[in-house]
């Protein structure tokens, strides 16, 4: 799925809107908290609270915290 069709999808289902962070199209929920988005490698982060939803993302063949390019990943990313 490309970004455009995911960020039509989500949108439709969720009160979120497409914005920018750190440059890069992002997610964002009506407070502006970032909740996804589109890194320059073309991969998605998204942000998830929950611990076990995390570690579950975290087990798909690919999948690894988001480290903008600091050497350290974002806690719940």
């Amino acid at each position: 799925m490309e970004w455009d069709e995911l960020v039509a999808s989500v949108t439709a289902r969720y009160p979120v809107h497409e914005s920018k962070m750190f440059g890069m199209p992002c997610l964002k929920r009506e407070s502006g908290k970032v909740v996804a988005g589109l890194w320059k490698d073309g991969g998605v982060n998204v942000k998830l609270t929950d611990e076990a939803q995390r570690e579950a993302a975290l087990a798909i063949p690919g999948a690894e915290p988001f480290d903008p390019g600091m050497g350290r990943p974002m806690r719940e990313w």
